[in-house]
């Protein structure tokens, strides 16, 4: 097969790059190949000199080799590329020093299409523990927490790691980077910043309470520049949100949200974060954390100007409290499931106000004399899209951008939210649902009671 580079007139003859690979020639330009990285092994190819006569050879598979020439022309892997499986991808990309190109095109947002998502793989644990905790990162690899141990999957999710922690079980992780990832407990002392590859603790970070008790993480999270950790004096009448360093050498920066209890005093809004997410479009971190008491559940949730320290917003849950909480940057809102109801609602970030209320996208008479129906729900929003579990089954909603509602949708003023029920009929009604995470273009679900991580991709049928 003989590929060029659009017409070689509007080239110089000295641009034009001619290789043999497998026995067929290729025809491009010391440009396109250039794009492959300075130290890949085609601009290498691309810098040294070439003539006809004196084609370099390359003994590898032309097929593949017009995959990765596709890639760099476009910018995008050809519909051929499915031909081959993703470990045959990965070790051709190597040769031709382009793996890093390849794990970039996986973490495109453009390559993830959540209606074309389904359950294709199994990634087996070490051990007999299930998962308490998973993290990860954006060009697909993963880690999860399961008894004292984190199994870690490279991004091609055909390389394993294990790690033996301090840790009784993991509540807490998160990845700070491939290799290295924060992680906590609710009844073990102190954030661990753990080396994954060697398998050491980097930093051990603690927060210093007024009853100079032991301090245990409730939720982590992080922006671009901060690692955020929610902690919990041992003697549980002390929490505060601690703010560090992520780019240095994670030195705590600042506190925000510091609460003292004193005596039988209680109210929600000293209940400690157990989630906390970082609104990037306006620079706040969301904060949210419930309790269980005799009169049912109570909640808060807060929005924090870190630069500040201050909650520039504040709803406080008692009549449907959420089962959980999540805020899309791209959506500018938030989103809940009740914990009665099992509902889905949302708030408008754009307008928000100390009266805003959550607007139902759901079955607003279910709200009455509901149950606990939204108990171990999970919301969790990536990109434009939301994705709500319930029980075993995981539903979609994505905004329409139409004037009038339709069957499935909600509507809210100018804002139409569409329902959707994600999965082959094989892949539903499963055990209920107890992490959803994204990483690359793939969605990561685990189970209670079931140990593999579901890994849920493209269907390229």
């Amino acid at each position: 097969m003989n590929s060029s580079f659009g017409s070689q007139k509007s080239e110089p003859e000295s641009n034009i790059v001619t290789l043999n690979v497998g026995g067929e020639l290729f025809q491009t330009t010391q440009k396109t190949l250039a794009l492959a990285g300075p130290n890949s092994f085609l601009s290498t190819i691309s810098s040294s000199s070439n003539s006809i006569s004196d084609v370099p050879f390359i003994d590898r598979d032309p097929e593949l080799f017009s995959v990765f020439l596709s890639f760099l022309r476009t910018g995008n892997f050809p519909s051929k590329s499915t031909n081959f499986d993703l470990e045959t991808l990965i070790s051709e990309s190597q040769f031709y020093g382009v793996e890093p190109l390849l794990i970039d095109s996986l973490s495109n947002p453009s390559q993830f299409n959540p209606l074309n998502l389904e359950k294709s793989l199994l990634l087996p644990l070490n051990g007999r523990d299930t998962t308490s905790a998973i993290s990860t990162t954006t060009f697909g690899s993963v880690h999860v927490a399961h008894g004292s141990k984190i199994t870690s999957f490279d991004w091609s999710l055909t390389r394993k790691s294990t790690i033996l922690t301090q840790f009784v079980a993991i509540d807490s992780l998160l990845a700070v980077s491939p290799d290295v990832a924060a992680a906590g407990a609710t009844d073990f002392s102190g954030l661990q910043i753990i080396d994954l590859e060697k398998g050491y603790v980097k930093e051990n970070l603690n927060w210093e309470n007024s009853t100079r008790s032991s301090s245990t993480v409730q939720a982590i999270g992080s922006s671009n520049e901060h690692l955020f950790t929610s902690f919990e004096s041992g003697r549980r009448n002390s929490n505060a949100i601690v703010v560090y360093d992520l780019l240095g050498d994670f030195r705590p920066v600042f506190e925000i949200s510091r609460n003292e209890m004193y005596g039988a005093e209680f109210n929600s809004s000293l209940i400690p974060a157990t989630k906390l997410s970082w609104v990037s479009s306006y620079n706040l971190l969301m904060a949210s954390g419930s309790h269980s008491g005799p009169t049912g559940v109570l909640g808060s949730i807060k929005l924090w100007d870190v630069r500040s320290g201050n909650a520039v917003w504040e709803m406080k849950e008692e009549v449907d409290c959420f089962a959980d909480v999540a805020v899309s940057s791209s959506l500018s809102c938030m989103f809940k499931v009740g914990i009665n109801s099992g509902e889905v609602f949302f708030l408008d970030l754009r307008n928000l106000s100390p009266e805003s209320e959550w607007v139902c996208l759901g079955n607003k008479t279910k709200l009455i004399n509901a149950k606990k129906e939204g108990l171990g729900c999970k919301v969790e929003c990536h990109g434009s899209n939301v994705f709500v579990s319930k029980g075993g089954d995981i539903e979609l909603w994505s905004e329409v951008l139409v004037n009038s509602s339709l069957n499935g949708e909600n509507r809210s003023g100018d804002r139409v939210f569409k329902r959707s029920l994600m999965g082959r009929v094989e892949d539903m009604g499963s055990n209920k649902v107890t992490n959803l995470r994204f990483g690359g273009n793939k969605m990561f679900v685990t189970r209670k009671d079931q140990q593999p991580i579901e890994v849920w991709q493209k269907n390229e049928g």
